[in-house]
């Protein structure tokens, strides 16, 4: 019941959260990545409604290796990082079927939780092949969200948010020029990928229509 409950309350905050960002003038969300924390998952259904939802491949990895018994984890990380590199999803389901094989006896956890999670960590795979090094994991957000602390630590105190958000926005804005810069994300494939994708539809129900 506990587990439930935070769960829930996780939730209603952060669709409020991404209600507050919608506000704000977030709109165009495609993808959203995060861990398997059912909050979130949740928390994105609505505000979100079609985007896709990639689970992290780095916390996937943690949790495989959190079943795991201690003297398989080198072998578990390299046969779930195997899968996780495919260069398409033939050949990651191919290399999910190892996977089971290699470890369906010794390690039955491990296996049950990398086919749980299988379809969800792929879900990058949908997308150019450009992108899928970046969109995998969290990693990206995860390493901003430790540059804000390194700076917070300096100062510790604050004497009000007005000078906390002063201090996160100029952060901010810095790490967006850095990145425009030197294309850390260069987002103009795809949006031509995005556009492909909605005139493929928009076709597909004329057809439907038709028919």
């Amino acid at each position: 019941m506990r587990k439930s409950t935070t769960t829930n309350k996780f939730a209603v905050c952060g669709a409020l959260t991404f209600k507050w960002l919608k506000g704000r003038g977030l709109s165009g969300v495609y993808f959203v990545i995060s861990d398997d924390h059912c909050g979130i998952t949740k928390a994105v259904e609505k505000p979100f409604q079609g985007a896709t939802w990639q689970r992290c491949q780095v916390h996937l990895m943690r949790n495989l290796l959190g079943h795991s018994p201690t003297k398989l984890r080198g072998e578990v990380a390299a046969a779930a990082k195997r899968v996780f590199q495919a260069a398409d999803m033939t050949e990651a389901r191919r290399r999910l079927t190892e996977f089971v094989e290699q470890f369906d006896k010794s390690a039955p956890k491990v296996v049950a939780c990398m086919e749980a999670g299988f379809e969800d960590a792929m879900a990058v795979m949908a997308l150019p092949e450009k992108y899928r090094k970046r969109l995998r994991t969290t990693n990206m957000q995860e390493r901003l969200n430790e540059e804000v602390r390194r700076r917070e630590r300096v100062i510790r105190i604050f004497p009000n948010d007005e000078s906390a958000l002063r201090l996160i926005g100029a952060l901010l804005a810095e790490q967006n020029e850095v990145w425009q810069e030197r294309k850390y994300l260069d987002m103009d494939e795809f949006n031509e990928w995005v556009a492909a994708q909605k005139e493929a539809k928009r076709g597909n129900n004329i057809v439907a229509l038709a028919g």
